[in-house]
């Protein structure tokens, strides 16, 4: 169906110029999401920062500077935070223009591809099979132009669209092509809001920043009453002026404010971003990097995914007597008479050039994944189609050309018949003509990457629209054992389909609706799916899956609805991907019992100081040492080191059976060695407090560092010299006069101090001992040291151009 309506030339530049002048231009939002002032309120004020913001001013008041240190925390929070969203920011705003669709615009002065937010109003827009509809619009050219609006309706047909028509931003051509005159541009159209998810950087909002805002929002309400009952209990039962009263009230709240956790969390997040950024992979959405981590199963589009777009023409094989040059004349026609021939289509017209003059068409039909065959109807030589052979051949063709496909060659049917292409009943009965062999361009890299999965433990399902056989064939060379190949084309039912797809890897003649309810009964069965896909046939279930893998190249549509896009369009960056974000979950995980033990032995500690009225034994300046090589030093060393240990649910459940405990052991060690310490009237001089914190703190810094020690497990040489370093700087500043005196301490009473290292083993035997019960109870595998595992395949640039060259 052709249509049109009286359309001018496009807009001439001083049309633009006015438009632009009056704002009805599409202004899109900051690619990014957040503006710089944005990202540095965020990072400023934030709940953390607030608490020990509060803290800091009363700790001030008492003149005590040195046990202000903690306040630093808060310029490093916010310093660390900002610099690097800024750095995530500026990775995805090149890359997002990168993979950016561009439009194709008709002006006076020609066509021309300009950036989204260079649209005007009344703008002429061409629209070609993948392009996404930008901005909402009126069709003012149709030329057999099929529209599908299933992300916005839910309906996964196409609609035909004529001249007069309305199209809305969000939906995108599927067959034919067409052009439409911008009606509503801006914050107008839906569009505006699909940029705004496209390419933004996000703060993560997932169950892991759940369960940690979970956390923090109990330490707030903790906070409170902890506070109240420290400051009354010194100021009444001590004897203490209220400056002593106020630093024992910080020494106890200080620690138990987790305020690394937040950062070490955003960072983790963002350098995973500007990491993948390197690879020309963008991150859509930064929650993608922790799906990335859970995904169990890879279901992965055959053409475009494991083989590269372009094909080549290998064979044509005459099933009728037909002169060959009539054959090769007839297919230089097809091809000359699509405006718009897809990637099968050139690679014939490559094969055959074109003709020497051109057949009159009067109807064409273009191809579709649903129809999956294409056809022209000529003035004077008849209907010619060209499609699939188990659609248009008779049993022979199709055998005849099943038969070439389990070879791993895809192979259409190009045949006559007498019913016009654009009839409600095309194309009829078929008379084959001859079978057109295609060749498939391996990627090099598909193998190896096949193989990562495999080792990892990840399922890959090969999904595609082309002939099963083909598809087994492809699978098979690339060394993938995945069992007899599944003709979707049976799978008639829901439960079928739901049933096949968890029995079988490698499906052939799958529908896009197919695809879609693949992911839908794989994460009925409780999987993790990513799906990757380039053309609009893939949108579907890419917008369903966990995790939509788009390549760069694909269809506009595809990139729009992907959480993460391939730039570059290599499959071999996918276990880089993943092993990213397991790097980024596990990491986040494992520090995230330091923070939450330190919180926990905190306010045990401060209870039990409040229930036995006893004056607070650590200053601030104490505590904030305490937390330098317990926690954070080893945390964020921690939280950059390889991780590829999958993803589980239930982190707040996991990380509290450490914390708790061994939490609770830590302050009762510490509690246990202050009582034993302290001098039987509950009060002391300067120089006996000093002896008293120096022993308290000692038994709190070996039974802590032993958190340290199991939490970094299974070990490695750099993970035993960090606990080992651990060690060693608090040694340090024990024994340096210096250090002593600046951190208000004092260790030459060696009784004192025998008690403290005595109860600070003990805690770190019981610390250890829960670590194997803990294991014992919930089945958790313990290790002490790590072996090998299969990391991402290198790259190697020499071995990927001589397979590229062979």
């Amino acid at each position: 169906m052709t249509s049109t309506t009286a359309a001018s030339a496009g807009l001439s530049p001083e049309d633009v110029a006015a438009r632009v002048a009056r704002g009805e231009v599409n202004t899109l939002p900051p690619r990014s999401g957040r503006t710089v002032g944005e990202i540095v309120r965020a990072n400023v004020f934030t709940r953390i920062n607030a608490i020990l913001a509060v803290l800091l001013v009363i700790v001030l008041a008492t003149g005590s500077w040195i046990n202000g240190a903690f306040g630093l925390l808060i310029i490093a929070n916010s310093a660390i935070g900002i610099i690097q969203e800024l750095r995530a920011k500026r990775t995805l705003d090149s890359l997002a223009v990168l993979g950016e669709a561009r439009p194709l615009v008709r002006r006076s002065t020609g066509e021309a591809r300009v950036a989204r937010d260079e649209i005007v109003l009344d703008d002429l827009i061409v629209l070609t099979p993948g392009d996404q509809v930008v901005v909402d619009g009126e069709i003012v050219e149709a030329d057999y132009l099929e529209v599908d609006e299933s992300l916005l309706t839910g309906e996964s047909d196409p609609e035909p669209k004529g001249a007069g028509e309305a199209v809305l931003s969000g939906s995108f051509a599927v067959s034919g092509a067409g052009v439409y005159r911008a009606t509503k541009v801006g914050a107008d159209a839906y569009a505006a809001q699909l940029v705004a998810e496209a390419s933004r950087f996000t703060l993560v909002r997932s169950e892991l920043q759940g369960g940690i805002n979970r956390i923090l929002r109990f330490i707030t309400w903790l906070l409170i009453p902890v506070g109240i009952a420290t400051v009354i209990v010194q100021l009444l039962y001590t004897g203490s002026d209220w400056r002593q009263a106020v630093l024992r009230m910080a020494g106890a709240l200080v620690p138990m404010v987790p305020e690394g956790l937040i950062l070490l969390t955003s960072m983790a997040f963002a350098l995973g971003v500007v990491r993948l950024g390197k690879r020309q992979c963008l991150v859509q959405e930064l929650p993608a990097l922790e799906g990335l981590a859970r995904v169990d199963v890879v279901c992965a589009d055959k053409t475009g995914t494991l083989t590269e777009n372009g094909m080549r023409c290998g064979d044509i094989v005459a099933l009728a007597d037909v002169d060959a040059s009539r054959i090769r004349a007839a297919l230089a026609q097809l091809a000359a008479a699509d405006p718009h021939p897809n990637a099968s289509l050139q690679a014939i017209a490559e094969e055959v050039g074109e003709p020497a003059s051109l057949w009159t068409p009067q109807a064409r039909a273009p191809f579709t994944s649903a129809k999956k065959w294409s056809g022209v109807t000529f003035a004077e030589q008849g209907s010619w189609v060209l499609g699939a052979p188990d659609v248009l051949g008779d049993a022979a063709a199709a055998a005849r050309a099943e038969q070439i496909a389990v070879t791993g060659l895809r192979v259409l049917l190009l045949g006559r018949t007498a019913v016009p292409v654009d009839a409600g009943d095309a194309p009829g009965a078929v008379d084959a003509v001859a079978l057109v062999v295609l060749e498939q361009r391996v990627r090099p890299d598909a193998a190896q990457t096949l193989a990562y999965f495999a080792e990892q433990g990840v399922d890959v399902k090969v999904i595609s629209g082309d002939n099963a056989g083909s598809v087994a064939a492809v699978t098979g060379a690339l060394g993938l054992d995945a069992g007899p190949p599944v003709d979707a084309r049976g799978l008639t039912s829901p439960e079928r389909l739901g049933e096949a797809v968890t029995t079988h890897s490698v499906f052939g003649r799958v529908s896009p609706q197919q695809k879609r309810g693949m992911v839908h009964a794989l994460q009925a069965e409780g999987h993790t799916v990513a799906m990757t896909g380039d053309g609009v046939n893939d949108v579907l279930a890419l917008k369903d899956a966990d995790l939509g893998v788009a390549m760069g190249s694909g269809s506009s549509a595809t990139r729009s609805v992907a959480k993460i896009v391939l730039l570059d369009d290599r499959f071999a960056t996918l276990p880089h991907v993943v092993a990213e974000g397991r790097r980024v979950i596990g990491n986040i995980e494992r520090v995230a019992n330091l923070f939450l033990t330190k919180t926990v032995y905190s306010a045990v500690l401060a209870l039990l100081v409040v229930l036995w009225r006893l004056p607070f034994p650590f200053q601030p300046i104490h505590v904030t040492i305490t937390g330098w090589f317990t926690i954070g030093i080893p945390a964020f060393l921690l939280s950059l080191a390889p991780n590829h240990e999958r993803a589980r649910p239930g982190f707040v459940q996991r990380v509290m059976r450490l914390g708790l405990p061994a939490g609770t052991i830590v302050a009762a060690a510490t509690f246990t060695t202050y009582l034993l310490v302290l001098p039987p009237t509950g009060t002391a001089d300067e120089l006996v407090r000093e002896q008293v914190a120096a022993a308290t703190l000692s038994c709190l810094i070996i039974a802590a560092t032993w958190v340290l020690a199991v939490v970094a497990r299974p070990y490695e040489w750099w993970r035993v010299a960090l606990v080992a370093a651990s060690f060693g700087a608090y040694a340090l500043i024990f024994l340096n006069a210096t250090t002593q005196h600046l951190f208000l301490l004092d260790t030459s009473n060696r009784p004192m101090m025998a008690v403290g290292l005595l109860c600070g083993l003990v805690g770190a035997a019981l610390v250890e001992l829960t670590w194997w019960v803990r294991g014992w109870v919930f089945g958790e595998r313990h290790t002490f040291w790590r072996t090998r595992e299969p990391d991402a395949p290198a790259p190697n640039p020499r071995r990927d151009e001589d397979a590229r060259a062979a």
